[in-house]
């Protein structure tokens, strides 16, 4: 074990870089723990056309691995581990990591982010980035004029189908039951829409395409039938899991495991422990909105580290 860090930050995504080139530059030496997929979701996405500063859009990876390089600069250490348990009961706080490394540190930043649920069929993986999204906001723009589907039938699942009626010619929504689990309101809205229609009681079974996706086949789960649709884009909208299993039993948390924040701060329920990015965001979920909240939370650190 090494000597007792300043600050820690789990995860390196926008939320935990940002927190990392703010805590540099703040001298305070901060260590940036990877995880399973470094760099966050962005390293899935392909164009990033919506973070401010590349008006001809950046890749996804490309920008992460800037951030990398930034935070890197200002003497970021990284540690690729895999968080197992924590212990938050006193300070300074001990993370345990899978083969035994242990790290002490007097603040930490949870940054782990927030994985969407996906299908888990083979064929989704390889269209990840060409025409399979979790995300109407970052990539409804790139499907103009198109048909495209939407997996779901919660809030979520409703909420995308009509952001992505703004640009696609047709929107049909994939569900497994005969009704929707979306509230009165969204599912009114949806149903409204002249370019949304449903298809019920079915499940995607396979998306295919040559580079990138030209259709799906369907299965009706009641009769058995295989129908094929063609479409373009296959947005899955079956919600997100937020990355927060270690610290169940200590950090307070929403029903769906989001965790708890101050409002307007990063600030969780123990001092000392913040939180940033799509961890405690279940609403916004963008690139800018998590490196902003990295920001403070690396601010809201360093004051604590001041003050005590």
């Amino acid at each position: 074990m090494s000597g007792v860090r300043s600050v820690t930050i789990l995860g390196s995504g926008p939320a935990g870089l940002t927190a990392a080139i703010y805590a540099g530059r703040a001298n305070l030496q901060p260590l940036c723990v990877e995880g399973v997929q470094p760099g966050g979701q962005l390293t899935i996405t392909t164009d990033v056309e919506n973070y401010p500063g590349f008006p001809d859009g950046v890749m996804g990876p490309e920008l992460m691995i800037q951030f990398r390089k930034q935070a890197e600069r200002f003497g970021t250490q990284f540690l690729h581990a895999q968080l197992i348990k924590v212990d938050l009961s006193k300070r300074p706080f001990t993370l345990y990591f899978e083969g035994g490394k242990v790290e002490q540190t007097e603040t930490l930043i949870v940054a782990t982010g927030a994985s969407a649920k996906w299908l888990n069929i083979p064929s989704e993986k390889p269209y990840m980035g060409k025409g399979v999204s979790s995300c109407a906001t970052c990539d409804g723009f790139f499907f103009r004029n198109q048909d495209i589907a939407v997996v779901g039938g919660g809030d979520t699942a409703m909420e995308e189908a009509t952001f992505l009626t703004r640009f696609a010619k047709s929107v049909k929504v994939i569900h497994r039951r005969d009704s929707l689990r979306a509230s009165k309101i969204m599912q009114e809205k949806a149903m409204k829409n002249p370019k949304i229609s449903f298809i019920w009681d079915s499940a995607i079974e396979e998306v295919y395409g040559d580079k990138s996706v030209s259709g799906v086949k369907i299965k009706n789960l009641k009769t058995g039938k295989v129908e094929d649709l063609a479409v373009t884009g296959v947005f899955v909208a079956i919600g997100h899991q937020p990355n927060t299993t270690p610290f169940v039993g200590s950090l307070n948390m929403n029903e769906t495991g989001y965790l708890w924040v101050e409002p307007g701060t990063t600030k969780t329920n123990i001092p000392g422990v913040f939180a940033a990015g799509d961890v405690a965001d279940p609403h916004y979920r963008q690139a800018v909105t998590a490196a902003g909240t990295g920001c403070m939370a690396a601010i809201d650190a360093e004051r604590f580290l001041e003050h005590t």
